[in-house]
This record gives structure tokens, C-alpha cells and sequence, in this order.
């Protein structure tokens, strides 16, 4: 007499159960990921902020201890050699009136290029740089818990906000994001921080639920949705990213022309995907090219999806064919949810 089937669960299937697990943890909880490999520099000095403002592409005068900009740093022609978080660090151990630091987080990817113009451009400046990547842990809570366990509920709402905390007497930078709080602490105590943090509830996820879910909003990623080619009009940057009030920084001529004259061929779009596809795969319209995939994820709520820089012919409603599978994608605005 034969057994009766019974269903197992292949690696395909038990890493998406696990993925859904994890997303439900960010969107309902307090998830834990840790990117302490993320590209970190400080800059002190008296003349810190005036160098910087004079290089990146948002306004950094009037910023004030415990706030933070976002912006992009660019060529001479405006194409984007990385983007960067700047945080205006208040440091209790510096003398009264003395300047704060500024802390600039950035993806690995584009570290050197902005060790590279920092180097460059400083001379002149009273301002001091220093390496920062390998003295800070960085440690990522995501969900609407993530104030309560990092101990920083009364933290400003105002995205990259940070100030001091003390979780369970260990010292750490807490810095709001737009999903929760990042804590930079020194090093060594990172694993002690991820100890207190699990403690208080929080419950460590996997990489690529907190991509994902990163998808979803439509934040493009430097190094996957964005590169040298790329000028921050296309990815949709010049709301976060960019002031057409301040004076001048490097890119700016083609920057400013392009927003009050003209228009991007190539728009950040999100893809609703008919089945799973890579990143790199060729979107086709009719016989004709119009981008290649960059992120992509399967989403436990919205199925495959994808970010992508497209033509602009490939408007929101139109159907793409991907790679040679057989696969479809309609074009959509970001970020999902409002699709």
C-alpha cells in the first residue's frame, strides 16, 4: 500500500515564508539588521559646513546640532557620484562653541569617491576629515516599535534628526530614518547594543525583507538603481535631495537647467512584474529598449515588483516585456502603495 503524498518545502519556498515572516516584523514590529558596513567619514572643523555646502547638492547653512540633510554629490556635468546622509553631530566632550562634526553616512559603494573630492577640494579649508567606517557600528531598527526599543521616542519626527541615547547604558547616536532609528555606537560595543536591542524586543531579519520593503516606498539605491550615469532629476531626487535656493555647489548649472527648462529622458518607475526576473534584465517596449531592471524583490503584498530607470516614452500604464522569458511589467508610479 502506498504512502500518502505529502507536500515538502523546497528552498525556494521556505526562504519566501521567510521573507514574509521577517516583512510582517518590519511593517507591524521592530526588526534588527545590522550595516555596520556602511561608508561612514566625519568632517570637524571651523569651516566644515561652508566645504561642504559648496559640494553636495542640498542646503547644509542653518543646520543645527541633532539635525541632519540628505543630498547627492555630483561631477562637473551633474551625473551623481554617490549620495550621502549629513548629520550634524552635537559632541558633549568638545569645548563650549566649539563647531559640531558632521558625520556623512554613505553606501560602500561610493566611500571612495567621497574620500575622493573631500581630499581634493579641502585645501584652504580649516576643516579636518576622518575615517569613520571602521570605528561605527551601525545597527537598523524598522517598524513602529523602533522608537520604544531604541529608547528614543522623544527623538524629533524630522527625518535624519539624531541626539544621544542610552540603551541599557550603552551609548549610541540615535538618527531618525523614514521606516525608524539607526544607532551608531563605537565598534566594540555593537554586539553588546544588538544584545540590549533584542532584549527590548526587537527581533533580527534578513537583508532581503529590509530591501523589500525599501522597494515598496520607491527608494532607489545607489549602486543598483543609480550610478555615475545618473543625474538626481531622474531618480526622483530633487525633492529630498536638492535646493534651487542655495549658492552654488558642483553640478549645479546642469542641475538647476534641466529642472526649470527641460525635461529627463529617464524617470525612476516602479514595474509590476508578471513573474520573478534579475536585475539587469532589458525592459523592451515593442522592439525598443527603455531601461534595465535594477532593484527587484517578491513582495509577501504586492508579488514581484521591481525599480527601474526607464525612457520616459515608458509612462506610468504602459507594458514592458522583460528580458527574453516571456515575462511583462506594467509601469507604475512610486511608490507602490499608491499605485
Amino acid at each position: 500500500m502506498g504512502t500518502p503524498e505529502t507536500e515538502t518545502e523546497t528552498p525556494d519556498t521556505a526562504a519566501a515564508s521567510g521573507v514574509a515572516v521577517d516583512h510582517r516584523v518590519l511593517v507591524e514590529a521592530c526588526g534588527l539588521i545590522d550595516r555596520s558596513e556602511r561608508g561612514k567619514l566625519a568632517l570637524t572643523g571651523a569651516d566644515a559646513v561652508e566645504f561642504l555646502n559648496g559640494q553636495v547638492t542640498n542646503e547644509l547653512a542653518g543646520l543645527r546640532p541633532g539635525e541632519g540633510r540628505y543630498a547627492a554629490f555630483l561631477t562637473h556635468k551633474g551625473k551623481m557620484l554617490g549620495d550621502l546622509r549629513i548629520l550634524v553631530v552635537s559632541d558633549g566632550r568638545a569645548d563650549a562653541g566649539a563647531p559640531p562634526e558632521l558625520l556623512l553616512d554613505t553606501e560602500r559603494a561610493a566611500l571612495q569617491a567621497l574620500f575622493d573630492m573631500v581630499t581634493r577640494f579641502k585645501l584652504g579649508y580649516r576643516l579636518e576629515l576622518h575615517k569613520r567606517t571602521l570605528e561605527r557600528g551601525l545597527l537598523s531598527l524598522i517598524g513602529p516599535r523602533a522608537g520604544e526599543v531604541a529608547s528614543a521616542s522623544e527623538l524629533a519626527e524630522d527625518e535624519h534628526a539624531n541626539a544621544s541615547v542610552s540603551v541599557d547604558e550603552v551609548a549610541a547616536l540615535a538618527v531618525r530614518t523614514d521606516v525608524g532609528i539607526d544607532l551608531l555606537c563605537d565598534a566594540e560595543q555593537t554586539e553588546a547594543l544588538r544584545a540590549r536591542l533584542v532584549e527590548r524586543g526587537a527581533q533580527a531579519v534578513g537583508g532581503e525583507a529590509v530591501e523589500c520593503l525599501r522597494i515598496e516606498s520607491g527608494r532607489p539605491r545607489f549602486g543598483v538603481d543609480m550610478d555615475e550615469s545618473t543625474i538626481p532629476q531622474e531618480a526622483g531626487l530633487n525633492e529630498r535631495a536638492v535646493s534651487f535656493t542655495k549658492g552654488c555647489y558642483v553640478g549645479q548649472e546642469t542641475v538647476a537647467r534641466l529642472h526649470y527648462r527641460g525635461k529627463p529622458n529617464r524617470h525612476l518607475r516602479g514595474l509590476r512584474l508578471t513573474a520573478p526576473a534579475a536585475r539587469g534584465d532589458a525592459l523592451l517596449l515593442g522592439e525598443r529598449e527603455v531601461g534595465r531592471l535594477g532593484s527587484v524583490a517578491v513582495s509577501p503584498r504586492l508579488g514581484a515588483i521591481a525599480l527601474a530607470l526607464v525612457r520616459r516614452e515608458a509612462a506610468p500604464g504602459h507594458v514592458v516585456a522583460v528580458g527574453t522569458s516571456g515575462a511583462t511589467a506594467s509601469v507604475v508610479e512610486l511608490p507602490f502603495a499608491a499605485a
